[in-house]
């Protein structure tokens, strides 16, 4: 990731460009109104009552603590990748995959033996449970990234050994829980816009499509059209406060794109993936009075 300041020289160069600046900056105000309005007109979340999948065993500071991993068709399913490209992702620590999940208010139980314990439900998208159902190592996944996001979410320190349970696919009984309703709207895609590269000859390094939206007010995403490459290596990116720098293996693609947002260049991170052939850059955003 790059410093800002090294991308100072290159950033009095944009702020020539007014008009074009100005009228990326308006996109993204008209994206940002539009956002407002979908959350005025719609309800911030829903509530879903997750179906019972399997549940495990494990154990806090406090006791004994179980996981119920839960499934409802209203949960928006990961990337459908394959489990060697999932692989790849996770061996080059990539941060593209992510599971959507929803986890739960934790709730006292009694075990099997009638002591207390406090249990937790966790859901994923239905389908996306199916196919976890036949793969050791997507449900290995899913536990340890639902035991890492309660652990998150509530400061808990969970033991990473668990046990599932036998012929008993939940403890308790599974709440319903609220989530978000909609997908937050897309900002304009940027293919026309300005950028530097717009300066450059036609020879020369190709200028990839760059497309950006709004995940979340606080959250900036992108996604990088690579179709000429099969991986990230050769793959330069840096990344300033309104900078996003992407240079190609061989000089095939070069982007230099000014973005009119505070980027926390410190805590963004990127992935390649494989099969759309494209960089997902995940862009924190920095508050104004930061």
């Amino acid at each position: 990731m790059a410093d800002s300041k090294l991308l100072v020289p290159e950033l009095s160069e944009a702020e020539k460009m007014g008009a074009e600046t100005m009228r990326f900056e308006e996109l993204l105000r008209q994206a940002s109104k539009e956002l407002q309005q979908a959350q005025t007109s719609f309800p911030e979340s829903t509530q879903i009552q997750p179906q019972p999948g399997f549940c495990i065993k494990t154990n806090s500071s406090e006791g004994k603590v179980f996981i119920n991993i839960c499934h409802s068709p209203s949960i928006p399913p990961p990337a459908d990748v394959t489990e060697d490209e999932l692989l790849q992702m996770l061996e080059e620590d990539q941060a593209g995959f992510r599971i959507p999940m929803s986890l739960g208010e934790p709730h006292a139980e009694l075990d099997a033996k009638g002591q207390g314990c406090t249990a937790y439900d966790v859901a994923v998208n239905s389908d996306f449970y199916r196919r976890m159902q036949n793969s050791d190592f997507l449900r290995e996944l899913v536990v340890t990234i639902a035991r890492e996001g309660l652990e998150d979410k509530y400061s808990l320190q969970l033991n990473p050994e668990w046990r599932m349970l036998k012929n008993r696919p939940f403890l308790g009984s599974i709440s319903q829980q609220n989530i978000r309703s909609q997908q937050r709207p897309r900002i304009q895609e940027l293919g026309n816009l300005y950028t530097p590269d717009s300066l450059r000859p036609e020879e020369g390094p190709e200028k990839p499509h760059l497309n950006l939206w709004l995940e979340a007010p606080d959250l900036l995403l992108a996604e990088i059209d690579l179709p000429k490459l099969d991986g990230a290596l050769g793959l330069s990116l840096e990344i300033g406060e309104n900078r996003v720098v992407l240079g190609g293996p061989q000089q095939l693609y070069h982007l230099d794109a000014y973005i009119p947002l505070r980027i926390n260049s410190e805590e963004s991170k990127a992935a390649f993936h494989r099969k759309r052939k494209q960089l997902m850059v995940a862009m924190p955003l920095l508050s104004v009075s930061s």
